[in-house]
């Protein structure tokens, strides 16, 4: 036993000896994946033996978490609290990938080849490294938490083996799967398809899936729309369970009801929506009171009086969270009974509403301000075209309230701005499209007063709403739980290297402080308007800007320049507002405050669920850009550079705002390099330059549906 007990202990002497080695030689590339033939090669064992005690060498520093066994015989540092972080991959075309890290600045760039099997917008665990002691890098050491494991692609059959692969957008998934015979499905070679991945095997090069649906030949208007649909995880269309129970909701408008809520369907009340809106979930009641002064209603759909909290109508709303605008077609958040129908607010129609009334002076101030809920009778519904006609001429039927409210939203427009709001105003692309929902021609959606009118009324009742709940809770030293809308500042760094940049334009930034930069943005987008460097100064200055979202904790809108704010006025479309709408009615109600923790989870999912339909409508849009620019393959155009990049630079056209790429690699009259810095692509021996903002000509050299972009040259 003596003997046994001498031998065991120095045989685990000698693996803990190993042990060390091993990890010193590990640590020289903290990053990679090591074999155990690798690890024994780099300790010098090199006889079989030998590699047997580096075998149990690894068994121990693994029970001991020093390392990790990534794969059957293959090893990494096992760097879980120094070292490692988790966050979401995001691919882009090259097969390369970023890492987004909270409470990381900077993304961390992860090359192709340490990529594992990580997909887009999985959850990864990255261990970070400074490649070569400069820039910080990282390699996936698992997958977390897949993002999806349904996937858009083209079916590619192989014969003469019997099976076949789905190849997809590789921004989107960045590997082929493997589809087996018996999981094709009836899906033809050629065909886009979904698949759903089924799993993954250790060592095997392409995951395995089954097709669960055909779309369609690949370039047909609806497959590729359905497409779109597929790749953000959107619905088509509402279980018949769901239709049915908005069905069955009762439509009269009782007067019990009535009873509970201020009767306002005698003040003159009407809608101004786009003129091929389908529902209005906003109204604006106008009269002149005896002393002169202005009440003026704000009525929003009472979406909450017929989707009561965890109905199978309300919880595929919250699953939804927001409607989503494709160019040809709407996906509602909400069956269209309730949506286009019983919470619609149509003329010569009694409604049910939440409202934010204001009782306003000749110089927009608030004399008095209530907010509870309604009942309204909308007398005319107006197309904005119709109402600026009567801000333009001064006639036609209640030409005289919409002036009145004209001139009030001009007042608050001009306040606001002096108040620190930003003032971007970009015009927005639209489609005319045929019977085929095909594109036929481009406009641009301009902002006229009508716009603006409503616009502020919106802004004036999100904002009270949000103040008349947050300030009355101050005296409750834990305050109301409530949803906010919130916009950070921008980032500090950013915006010094926008002083700097648009200095050698002659153009000052105040970075002072928060407001000061806010009033001399302002200036310089005014002072811009009309010169060439216009389009490129507000496109960086747009950069600058954080990304709004929603959150229990509120920051204030740093955009608008408010400090409360959250969205009450569109209930039909966005889940928050019904959430804002129950959270007013609770604490008008004397209701205590609700579960913080749970409502910032909530938040959490209506910032995802937003960001989600905006890449959806922005890929609808580029699609319907691609499809009208088939027609002009080869036709020459005015643009203007709207961004760079190493491998080459988008222009936009400037009639129709379609973007195509120009690629370095076609650029053969001279060797071209990317300066990041002032955002242009330089030419290294005769010095040519393309900026961002700078204008160029150029010819329409391919329009591929399928990857849903455009390939330019330059015209010379």
């Amino acid at each position: 036993m003596k003997k046994q007990k001498y031998f065991s202990q120095k045989k685990d002497a000698r693996l803990k000896e190993l042990g060390k080695r091993i990890l010193a030689f590990m640590n020289q590339n903290s990053s990679k994946i090591y074999s155990y033939r690798h690890i024994s090669e780099g300790i010098q064992m090199y006889n079989p033996r030998q590699r047997e005690e580096v075998v149990q060498a690894l068994h121990v520093l693994r029970i001991k978490e020093k390392v990790k066994e990534v794969e059957k015989g293959k090893y990494a540092l096992n760097l879980k609290i120094e070292g490692t972080v988790t966050g979401v991959i995001d691919f882009n075309q090259a097969g390369n990938a970023y890492v987004k890290i909270e409470g990381i600045e900077d993304d961390i760039f992860i090359h192709s080849k340490n990529v594992k099997d990580a997909l887009q917008g999985d959850k990864v665990l990255v261990v970070t490294y400074h490649y070569k002691g400069r820039r910080l890098e990282g390699s996936v050491l698992e997958v977390l938490e897949r993002s999806r494991l349904e996937f858009v692609g083209i079916f590619e059959y192989i014969k003469s083996r019997d099976f076949g692969f789905v190849i997809g957008n590789k921004k989107s998934v960045n590997t082929d799967i493997f589809v087996p015979n018996a999981k094709m499905n009836g899906a033809k070679d050629g065909d886009k398809v979904v698949v759903r991945m089924r799993g993954w095997r250790k060592g095997e090069k392409n995951p395995e899936g089954e097709i669960i649906e055909v779309l369609g030949s690949p370039g047909e208007h609806e497959t590729e729309m359905h497409a779109i649909l597929a790749e953000y995880n959107l619905p088509c269309s509402f279980p018949e369970e769901i239709e049915r129970e908005a069905e069955k909701i009762d439509r009269s408008i009782l007067p019990e009801e009535i009873s509970r809520r201020r009767d306002m369907r005698g003040v003159t009340t009407f809608t101004i929506d786009p003129k091929d809106a389908k529902d209005f979930d906003d109204a604006l009641s106008v009269q002149k009171l005896k002393n002169g002064n202005w009440e003026v209603g704000v009525h929003i759909a009472d979406v909450s009086h017929y989707v009561a909290p965890n109905s199978v109508i309300d919880e595929e709303a919250y699953k939804r969270s927001t409607s989503v605008y494709l160019v040809d077609r709407v996906i509602p958040m909400l069956p269209e009974a309730l949506s286009n129908d019983l919470c619609s607010l149509r003329p010569k129609e009694e409604k049910y509403t939440f409202s934010a009334v204001f009782e306003l002076n000749e110089k927009a101030e608030i004399i008095k301000q209530w907010f509870g809920r309604t009942v309204i009778y909308s007398d005319r519904r107006f197309t904005y075209e119709e109402a600026q006609e009567r801000i333009e001429t001064g006639k036609g039927d209640f030409a005289e309230e919409i002036l009145s409210l004209d001139c009030l939203a001009k007042i608050m427009r001009k306040r606001r701005l002096e108040n620190g709001a930003i003032a971007f105003d970009r015009s927005e692309v639209r489609f005319s499209l045929n019977e085929k929902s095909e594109p036929i021609g481009v406009y641009f959606k301009v902002s006229k007063d009508s716009n603006h009118l409503i616009e502020e009324f919106m802004l004036l009742a999100n904002k009270k709403v949000s103040e008349f709940i947050s300030l009355t809770s101050k005296k409750i030293p834990s305050g109301k739980t409530f949803i906010y809308r919130i916009h950070d500042t921008p980032d500090p760094t950013k915006i010094r290297e926008l002083r700097d940049f648009v200095s050698s334009f002659g153009y000052t930034l105040d970075v002072g402080t928060s407001q000061a930069f806010a009033e001399s943005l302002n200036k310089l987008l005014l002072d811009v308007k009309g010169k060439a460097e216009e389009k490129m100064i507000e496109t960086l200055a747009m950069r600058c800007m954080s990304k709004a979202v929603y959150s229990v904790e509120n920051v204030g809108h740093y955009g608008l320049g408010f400090d409360y704010y959250s969205h009450f006025t569109s209930p039909i479309r966005r889940y928050p507002d019904l959430v804002a709408h129950r959270l007013l009615q609770h604490y008008l109600d004397k209701g205590e405050s609700v579960d913080k923790e749970l409502y910032e989870t909530r938040c959490k999912h209506f910032s995802s669920k937003e960001r989600t339909a905006m890449e959806a409508e922005r890929d609808s849009i580029k699609y319907m850009q691609v499809k009208y620019m088939e027609k002009y393959v080869g036709d020459t155009f005015e643009g203007i550079i709207s961004g760079v990049a190493e491998f080459g630079f988008w222009v936009e056209i400037l009639e129709n705002g379609a973007e195509g790429l120009i690629k370095l690699r076609d650029l053969i009259d001279d060797s071209y390099v990317y300066d990041a810095s002032k955002h242009r692509i330089c030419g290294t021996k005769k010095g040519k330059t393309f900026q961002l903002g700078s204008s160029v000509r150029i010819k329409v050299l391919k329009a591929n549906l399928l990857q849903r972009q455009l390939d330019f040259c330059l015209a010379d």
